[in-house]
């Protein structure tokens, strides 16, 4: 039992080491992007990589059909479950993988509520003409929760135009993969789909957990 417990305060500690550390490289990445790139500008790496400044109100990979500030509570709300959910799953002796998937998408999630937090209070609007700069807290471009998502990663890995006989997008221009995102956004990213391949056994298993505990 005691060997058990010190298992789980390891693997606890672990999981935290990952979240900070996740988070850290995400703040440092939007700030440095932030503060040294116009809204628009791009960075050419490789032909299929670039680092693209943009902003958005909405969800990951720049999704909006939600209010901000609806939004911005529904992250709360969402880190604060995925919180208590990923220390029981660490009570419960689960898998360092499991734990890891799980500590990936808490803290990418709560990489982008620091921005709608945060940002609108300490950075200046960045514009395609102008690079922001910090500024006194609570003096900055929006309110608390309203601040803009930083997103910088993007990859066409193809750029082709339709054939003219396909109906609809006849001669329009394609391209794979178009979203622009984030550090944060690829670690939820990541540990979900790896959530859905490799530990589907295991959240069913605590979602019964969960649900008969309430």
């Amino acid at each position: 039992m005691a060997e058990a417990k010190r298992s789980n305060t390891h693997w606890g500690w672990m999981a935290t080491a990952l979240v900070f550390a996740i988070l850290i490289i995400d703040q440092i990445i939007k700030i440095w992007v932030k503060t040294h790139m116009s809204l628009g500008e791009a960075i050419h790496v490789t032909d299929w990589f670039y680092i693209e400044f943009i902003e958005n109100n909405g969800m990951a990979y720049g999704m909006t059909f939600i209010n901000k500030l609806v939004l911005s509570l529904f992250r709360m709300v969402a880190i604060g479950f995925i919180s208590v959910f990923l220390y029981k799953v660490i009570r419960s002796g689960r898998s360092l993988g499991y734990i890891t998937c799980l500590s990936m998408v808490l803290s990418g999630a709560a990489g982008n509520l620091i921005d709608c937090l945060f940002y609108g209070l300490i950075f200046e609007a960045s514009t395609p003409f102008s690079i922001a700069s910090f500024t006194s807290f609570g003096e900055g471009y929006s309110e608390f929760l309203h601040g803009k998502v930083v997103d910088m990663f993007y990859f066409p890995i193809i750029q082709t135009t339709w054939p003219d006989w396909m109906p609809m997008c006849g001669g329009q221009e394609f391209v794979f993969f178009s979203p622009v995102f984030n550090f944060a956004d690829a670690c939820i990213s990541v540990g979900v789909v790896l959530l859905l391949i490799f530990y589907r056994a295991e959240l069913e298993v605590m979602g019964k957990v969960w649900k008969n505990q309430e």
